[in-house]
């Protein structure tokens, strides 16, 4: 079910609409697409909600060849990534938002993170730290080398989908 309601853009104070996307995904709390674009000045934002949750889970998957990059990954606000063996970490925060993608999405999103940091790096040993880690990531996406990507939730709304993805719960002291 897909509404739009008026609403004012953030960034400039245009009249805007605001598309809500309600969705029924079988074995996951239902989700609520938030889409804003602004015609004024080109502001957009868009947002996954979970509407429910599940119980607290621990996602890993084995990278060791291309397809499996093609993992999905659907990471609610309450969602942590990490691969261990890049030394890549994405911490749930208040600005945190949800999304689905791939694996390889997640591998673009680090490199997107580095490149901020290479545009203006404080010395230049932060800028070859942050060369290095492209070099790693780059590898990775060419899957180089294997890997794992950990996914936790502890509000159990974040999922790893594909035939490798393995799930195990989430000790709440762990977390």
């Amino acid at each position: 079910m897909q509404e739009s309601h008026p609403g004012t853009c953030p960034a400039c104070g245009s009249e805007i609409q605001i598309v809500h996307h309600h969705l029924e995904i079988p074995h996951f709390p239902d989700l609520l697409l938030v889409s804003i674009a602004c015609d004024a000045c080109g502001y957009r934002h868009t947002d996954t909600i979970i509407l429910g949750e599940g119980d607290p889970a621990r996602w890993t998957v084995r990278v060791e060849e291309p397809g499996d990059l093609t993992t999905r990954v659907a990471r609610s606000t309450t969602g942590r990534i990490e691969i261990p063996e890049l030394g890549l970490v994405v911490e749930p925060g208040t600005a945190c938002e949800g999304f689905v993608t791939n694996i390889e999405g997640i591998l673009y999103r680090f490199e997107q993170a580095v490149e901020t940091v290479l545009a203006n790096p404080e010395s230049e040993d932060e800028r070859a730290a942050a060369l290095r880690v492209m070099e790693a990531i780059a590898a990775a996406r060419e899957v180089a080398f294997p890997f794992t990507l950990i996914l936790e939730d502890p509000a159990g709304n974040s999922a790893l989908v594909g035939e490798k993805a393995e799930k195990t719960p989430l000790d709440q002291e762990g977390v």
